[in-house]
């Protein structure tokens, strides 16, 4: 490709500047260098280093296959995840409301990725993955292909007065200008375009707060209903409104366990993260016997900021990706699919920009279509979650609805609305409007509005 169809190309010191060298800027990294662009990649940090969001959903493999990534993931020896779980400490026969199959009742429902073919996906499994090591190997990828990386370097503000945006980077003591022809934000939660251009937006509704650390020896067994899937990412309800744990495989030994609540819960802590964290899994008393008997190998960690959104997510010479551009609640593991996803769609809307000589805002309208489909998709299904969490083991276990929610899960959410969302949308609504109903006092508290934000 002739990436220089423009007179800004010819003073440019890169093609594409790249914020951030996450998966979702090493990702978008990898795909434009491979077509012959110039990139720069610039991580403020040094690889490797710790990250949450660990559990990964089959909508990555593709995006790792085209870039080549697949067989140094395969070869890192990350545990292999076939699917997911979920537990409840509910144990009373309630109201069925006419759904079929629940042979586990309400208490806990599971699912496999391999009972649903998904375009692109070639294997039964994805993984669950230590995001120091994972993270590398995307970034390493995306220089071998010919990217630019520079770790330990911070960018200052982006100057877009003039034809070619002009990108401040800090080199040790200097601030170095550096111009390229279009800047791709992917600095995550650190949200660095959605700061500097006053477009980011606090969700309405979600206040998330997570606190989590590493566990070695867990027994990942104990919760589990079927004990051959103990590997499975495990979702725990609990019984504190808008409050639940994941568990991950991170290695055959040590599980990532963390606790997921609204912001206020941890506020009336004083922000102590310990009893917090103890006092939480404490309401679950067989989950907390399983975790009394192991050794924690990491500190807690806290995770602030959840859920936000971006008032534009694409401009002239510039977009965002991954959760640079929206963040939601991580109850589906949609993290890091959203950010390859996001990456390979901007990807191709950026390639064809270069080949037009156009960066203008107009060009990037299919990637801000599919991404704001796809977040919306999410947004729904996160909320009916919290609203009502007892309907989701159900709708999992009925087969009239499990194909569609596997959809979900597999991370194939930027087409149409699955079906399923209607359906659920609708029992929410009757148990709402029924101060009777026998579903009434499941009911989480967080409510959001008839119209997600649109942002």
């Amino acid at each position: 490709m002739n990436s220089m169809n423009s007179a800004d190309a010819v003073d440019a010191d890169f093609d594409i500047g790249v914020i951030g060298g996450g998966p979702a800027g090493a990702t978008v990294a990898a795909y434009l260098a491979k077509a012959g662009l110039s990139v720069a990649v610039f991580e403020r940090d040094t690889f490797p280093r710790e990250h949450v969001g660990e559990s990964l959903v089959p909508a990555t493999t593709p995006v790792l296959v085209e870039t080549g990534c697949i067989d140094k993931v395969e070869q890192a020896g990350f545990p292999k995840k076939y699917g997911a779980a979920w537990t409840s400490a509910e144990s009373r026969e309630i109201d069925r409301m006419g759904f079929r199959n629940l042979t586990n009742g309400f208490r806990s429902a599971e699912v496999l990725f391999a009972e649903r073919d998904q375009t692109g996906v070639d294997r039964d499994y994805t993984f669950h993955v230590d995001r120091g090591l994972f993270d590398q190997i995307l970034l390493k990828n995306a220089e071998s292909l010919g990217a630019s990386v520079f770790q330990g370097v911070a960018v200052g503000a982006v100057d877009f007065s003039s034809t070619s945006p002009v990108m401040n980077v800090r080199l040790g003591r200097r601030q170095v200008p550096i111009k390229v022809r279009m800047v791709v934000d992917a600095s995550g939660r650190r949200t660095h375009l959605g700061n500097q251009l006053k477009i980011k937006v606090t969700d309405p509704v979600f206040n998330q707060y997570a606190v989590h650390a590493w566990f070695e020896g867990l027994d990942r067994t104990a919760l589990a209903v079927n004990k051959e899937q103990a590997d499975f990412i495990f979702i725990h309800f609990l019984p504190v409104a808008d409050t639940w744990v994941w568990q991950i495989p991170i290695t055959d030994t040590v599980t990532s366990v963390g606790v997921v609540s609204q912001r206020d819960r941890l506020r009336a802590y004083d922000g102590d993260r310990e009893k917090f964290f103890w006092d939480t899994i404490a309401s679950r008393p067989e989950l907390l016997d399983v975790l009394k008997n192991t050794k924690q190998v990491r500190p807690l960690k806290a995770e602030g900021d959840y859920s936000y959104g971006m008032k534009q997510i694409i401009g002239d010479r510039h977009l965002l990706i991954g959760d640079a551009a929206r963040f939601v609640d991580p109850i589906f593991s949609s993290g890091v699919s959203v950010a390859l996803n996001s990456a390979r769609l901007a990807a191709r809307d950026i390639i064809a920009a270069a080949e037009a000589g156009d960066f203008g805002r107009h060009r990037f309208t299919t990637y801000e279509a599919k991404l704001r489909r796809a977040m919306r998709n999410w947004y729904e299904f996160i909320s009916i979650y919290y609203r009502l969490n007892i309907l989701f083991t159900a709708f999992v276990q009925d087969d009239r609805y499990r194909v569609d929610v596997l959809k979900m899960l597999q991370g194939d959410v930027y087409d149409d609305e699955p079906k399923v969302l209607a359906a659920m949308r609708e029992i929410v609504k009757v148990v709402e409007d029924d101060p009777g109903h026998l579903w009434r006092p499941y009911l989480g508290t967080l409510r959001t509005p008839a119209t997600a934000p649109g942002f």
